[in-house]
This record gives C-alpha cells, sequence and structure tokens, in this order.
C-alpha cells in the first residue's frame, strides 16, 4: 500500500513539466509550455486590498511554483505601534502550523521502524492502557465511565480519532480535562501524557474526529521512541537538516526587533494590539515543555523550506528527511466513512485528514468555499498562518500575519483564490453560489481560544483553562476557507 501511495503521489508531483519562474502576468508563455499558474501582480493586488481595506494589518507571502520562487509580497506592518513593516525576514508564530513539523518528527520514526500505525498506543506509553471513555452520568450525577471497544491505535493519535477530549467543548470530559491541567507548558509532555491519560475519553476510539492534545501525545511518542527530548529531536530531525535556523520554541533577545505583533479583530472592524505578555510568552519564555502543537516562530523562508521538501517527497537540496511513501501516506485522506462526527473539519471545504494534514479530496463545491486543488494537503494557524503543498501545480504557498480570532476575516479565501483564479477547476469563482447557511451546517469556525500560554498564560506559566492552551483549540486560522 505504501508503494502505491508513493506511486501515485510522485505522478502528482511530477504531473507538471520543469519550467523558469513565473513570469509576468502579460507575457505570453513559450509555444507548447505549460502556462504558470501563479499571477503574481493580481495576488499583489489583492493582498494591497486586504491591507487597504483594513482586514489585515500586515501580510506577508511566498509562493513556489515548478521547484522556483513565483511569487514573495509584503504589505502593512508586522508592529504598527512601533512603525516597523512586514518584511521577508519578519519572525511570526506559527501556532498549529507546528503540528506538521512533529508529524514529520514523528514519521522519522516511523521509517526507521520504530512503530506501526496500528499498534495500541500503550505499547509505547503504558498510561494509557487502562483508559475508560464518559457514557454519561448517573442519578446523583457521577460520570459512567465504561471500557473503551477498542485500544487507541499510534493512527488514531496522529488523525485526532484518539477520543481525547477537547477543552473548547461545553460537555463533561471537557470539563474534567480542564480541571486536569494539562494545557500548561510548566510540566514535561511525560507528565501532560499522564495526566491526560486519567482523564474519560470523551468518545469511543475511531468514531469521531476531535481537534485537541493528539499532537502533543504525538510528541511524547517521539521522546520514548528516540530518547532525547522533543526539542532536541525537532532541531535534528527537520531543522538542521533544512537549513531552518530562524525556526525555534525561543526567540533570544537579539531577534525580538523582528517579531510581528499579535492583533485582535474588533466587532466593528479594524485592529487592537494585544499585549505582549502574555502573548509573545510562547516564544519570550523559556518553557519546561516544547509542546508538539504549537509553540514554533519561524520566518516565510524557512517555513517555505519545510513546504518544499514535503512537495519533494520528503527532499530538499539533496538531504532527505522523509520517504517518499512516507509523505504520500501523510498526504492521504486516512478518515474512513465510518467516522461521522467530524466537528468543524468540513468548515474547511472538501477535506478529509490525513498525518497531521487536511487532504483535499475534491474540487470546491461552491463560491463561499475556498479556491484549491485536489490531492493539496495543508494545514493553518491560530493567527491565522497558512500554508499548504499543491501536486497537481507542483507548488508550496506560505502566508503570514498575526491576528485574531482564526478565520475571523476572509484572508485565507482572498489569498487562495487570487492565487487559483487561472485554474477552472481549482477556483471557487465558477462555482455555484453557496447555498443558505441552515443551523444543521457544520461549524465553520474554530475555536477562538488557542493553543500554548502565549495564547493566555498567567505569571506562573499556567495555561489559563478559560481560554486554553493547545487542546482547546490548536486552532488554525482557516475556518470555512479551505
Amino acid at each position: 500500500m505504501k508503494s502505491l501511495l508513493a506511486a501515485a503521489f510522485g505522478l502528482l508531483l511530477t504531473a507538471c513539466q520543469p519550467a523558469p519562474p513565473a513570469a509576468d502576468a502579460d507575457v505570453p508563455p513559450a509555444a507548447g509550455a505549460t502556462p504558470a499558474l501563479v499571477d503574481p501582480a493580481h495576488i499583489d493586488r489583492v493582498l494591497r486590498e486586504v491591507v487597504e481595506q483594513d482586514r489585515a494589518v500586515g501580510v506577508s507571502a511566498l509562493v513556489y511554483e515548478r521547484g522556483q520562487e513565483a511569487y514573495f509580497g509584503a504589505f502593512g506592518m508586522a508592529d504598527r505601534e512601533a512603525d516597523r513593516p512586514m518584511a521577508r525576514d519578519t519572525l511570526a508564530q506559527i501556532y498549529s502550523m507546528t503540528k506538521p513539523v512533529s508529524g514529520v518528527v514523528l514519521m522519522t520514526l516511523y521509517d526507521e521502524g520504530k512503530f506501526q500505525l496500528d499498534e495500541p498506543l500503550s505499547t509505547y506509553l503504558p498510561e494509557y492502557a487502562d483508559v475508560r471513555v464518559y457514557a454519561g452520568e448517573d442519578a446523583s450525577g457521577a460520570p459512567v465511565l465504561e471500557a473503551p471497544q477498542r485500544p487507541i491505535l499510534v493512527r488514531d493519535i496522529l488523525r485526532h480519532t484518539a477520543g481525547f477530549a477537547a477543552a473548547f467543548e461545553d460537555d463533561a470530559p471537557a470539563k474534567l480535562y480542564r480541571e486536569a491541567d494539562i494545557d500548561t507548558r510548566a510540566i514535561t509532555l511525560e507528565e501532560m501524557s499522564q495526566r491526560l491519560a486519567r482523564v474519560p475519553l470523551a468518545y469511543q476510539p475511531g468514531t469521531r474526529w476531535l481537534y485537541g492534545i493528539s499532537v502533543d501525545v504525538q510528541a511524547r511518542l517521539a521522546e520514548v521512541l528516540a530518547g532525547k527530548p522533543f526539542a532536541q529531536l525537532v532541531r535534528e530531525r527537520v531543522l538542521d537538516p533544512l537549513g531552518m535556523s530562524e525556526t525555534a520554541y525561543f526567540v533570544p533577545q537579539e531577534r525580538r526587533d523582528r517579531m510581528m505583533a499579535v492583533y485582535e479583530l474588533r466587532d466593528a472592524g479594524g485592529f487592537d494590539r494585544l499585549p505582549d505578555a502574555p502573548f509573545l510568552d510562547n516564544a519570550y519564555r523559556e518553557w519546561t515543555m516544547a509542546p508538539g502543537g504549537y509553540g514554533l516562530v519561524s520566518t516565510l523562508d524557512d517555513y517555505m523550506r519545510f513546504g518544499r521538501m514535503l512537495a519533494n517527497g520528503g527532499e530538499l537540496d539533496g538531504v532527505r528527511v522523509l520517504e517518499a511513501d512516507t509523505v504520500a501516506l501523510m498526504a492521504s485522506d486516512d478518515l474512513p466513512d465510518t467516522v461521522g462526527d467530524r466537528s468543524w473539519l468540513p468548515g474547511k471545504g472538501q477535506v478529509g485528514f490525513g498525518i497531521d494534514f487536511a487532504v483535499r479530496h475534491s474540487p470546491p463545491a461552491h463560491q463561499g468555499e475556498a479556491s484549491g486543488a485536489v490531492g493539496e494537503f495543508f494545514w493553518d494557524g491560530f493567527a491565522n498562518t497558512l500554508f499548504w503543498v499543491d501536486p497537481k501545480h507542483d507548488l508550496v504557498a506560505v502566508l503570514f500575519t498575526q491576528s485574531i480570532p482564526p478565520g475571523g476575516t476572509d484572508l485565507h479565501k482572498r489569498f487562495r483564490d487570487a492565487v487559483y483564479h487561472r485554474d477552472a477547476e481549482a477556483s471557487s469563482a465558477n462555482k455555484p453560489p453557496a447555498p443558505p447557511a441552515t443551523d444543521a451546517d457544520p461549524a465553520d469556525t474554530e475555536p477562538e481560544a488557542d493553543e500554548g500560554a502565549g495564547a493566555a498564560a498567567d505569571a506562573d506559566g499556567e495555561a489559563d483553562a478559560a481560554l486554553g492552551a493547545d487542546a482547546l483549540a490548536g486552532a488554525g486560522g482557516e475556518p470555512g476557507a479551505a
């Protein structure tokens, strides 16, 4: 199966013939050449308008097509109050775009034969051997717990089907989760995992998709399998091999003049600056925990190197990080039809879910969805950062901004629509009008709280349970726009 996945993925990766960097939109392609998808002037206009219309304080984007830089643009301010503009080397918190990096770290251990996807998680993390599932309350209001119908599998923590409670939910398991104080970076990943295992599962493993703390469990699994701290594994297995020298959990003082401030969208429009403490604490404090689900800071060029490695089937500049089979596996929809309740995932468009990526299986269904090509895989971050890999067009895109709530504006849709406006199938512009929203529609917004104490930490580094850490969302910023 792995070889078949890799072969199919390889066909997508090589579907476009090599070509020079994208030319200006007014210059026709050479005879017989496949026209470039990316239209730099059009993307410039769209992103400039986003800032001029006060839909972002600052935004920057980088796109590679056919292995070459096809677009870079930066508009507005990285720090409005300091009058510091967006720049190519601006540092930004990528929040849940940490998750794909963590997934790659773990899957390098899969390549080494350290684990199999369908093994019980308790094979390596014994604290999950005796988990119980919440099944309601008795007459006195005490929780009723039952045995799981099957063990939590390693596969489940890779695709958010393990059964873990999500702190942003309004149910009894979520309340118990919050009371366990799991979402704090003041503890180790080992302690986090032990606390989590004592909380009843919210549902039977493998029966629902519910976003939350699973990638932090991936990080703990990687630590156990490799015998090293997770932060060291991230550096040794991804950042150093790819030359991602600007990407880290901690930003030292000498780099902080390049950090992007975090802004909050006002109900009436426009943005308010959020205080650096606590909203930059994730990056400015050296925490006990290096989470799998959030916490990294990066630049456009650094994260582009990560995306290009994935687009190249696990290799970049002669350095192999993952086997091509494994990239193909990560980029394949792994949600079976039996997983009916998918929380807010349908709000991201025609997608399923692979290993730490949403995976597009169909073109946009209507104009309300964001544009995108079948076969692309992507994720985003709480402060509305975004990246995707599009094998059909041999394209990688990275978008930076720093505002909350996730999906508070239509930035992602406008950027995606601009990238794909030359592709009739991938563009949503020529699709039927969006159907009227109903109460039965899946939620098209993700939880507004996010991962990590940087989103809500007190002076002792404890994550505020009211706003939450990773499991309160780990939320990406592209609701209804993927």
